[in-house]
């Protein structure tokens, strides 16, 4: 969406209504085209690529995220993360060096490869999943990183036992998302950020689920020890940080 800045109108990209956009931007609509080709420039104002804002263009993917996706699909497992959350995790881990995460619901791995890909090389990962076959195509590609330690156990049971704090949790699972919520919480750091995902309507979910989702919210939204973010994004994210 493109502001109109201070008309307090949006246009969609796709629009053709050009009547009050901003006077670098008409009379010429947008027109997508590639950097340096000259497509997409107005006669009075830059060029303009909506491509160049296409969040689903990964620009670097880690190695392995090719043969896990593979795999994943051969097992017929169908919960794996997806690459715009992916991504973001990786952005979010970098900002703390030396940082110490929690991955919720490990899965066949795509969430903890990008979660590797964007710590440093003192940070470290506990990753925590029950099913130890989607677990083991993980530890196939991930288990010689020395950052990662895999617990095949409940996260109800993990989160009961952790005595550490974390950095950044990353729930992806039931336990400490729909269960175990403020066992989790207590586990954040100041500054740490818990970060939910899968918050809009998905093929896989269970019969009954749909309402447990606002309620989630609510009861996040209702903590003030909280500053929380809600991204209608992706599958639907929410981030949540303790206040320092």
């Amino acid at each position: 969406m493109i502001s109109t800045r201070g008309s307090g109108r949006y246009l969609d990209a796709t629009s053709t209504d050009y009547s009050e956009m901003p006077a670098p931007f008409s009379p010429s609509p947008l027109r997508r085209g590639r950097a340096g080709s000259g497509a997409g420039r107005s006669a009075k104002g830059p060029r303009w690529s909506v491509e160049l804002m296409n969040d689903s263009d990964i620009w670097r993917s880690p190695a392995a995220v090719r043969d896990i996706l593979a795999e994943t699909e051969a097992a017929g497992f169908n919960m794996a993360s997806e690459a715009r959350v992916g991504s973001l995790l990786a952005v979010l881990v970098a900002s703390k060096p030396g940082g110490r995460f929690l991955e919720l619901g490990t899965g066949t791995g795509h969430g903890t490869v990008w979660l590797l890909a964007g710590m440093d090389a003192t940070s470290r990962l506990d990753t925590v999943d029950t099913d130890v076959d989607v677990v083991a195509i993980a530890r196939r590609y991930l288990g010689a990183d020395q950052r990662v330690a895999f617990h095949v156990m409940d996260g109800g049971d993990f989160l009961r036992q952790a005595t550490s704090g974390f950095d950044l949790i990353y729930a992806d699972a039931w336990p400490g998302k729909f269960t175990h919520l403020d066992e989790a919480l207590a586990l954040l750091r100041p500054g740490g950020l818990y970060v939910i995902d899968d918050l809009l309507p998905q093929a896989n979910w269970p019969a009954g689920h749909a309402p447990k989702v606002p309620a989630l919210i609510h009861e996040i939204e209702q903590r003030d020890e909280f500053i929380t973010v809600k991204l209608a994004w992706a599958s639907g994210l929410m981030l949540v940080v303790r206040r320092p």
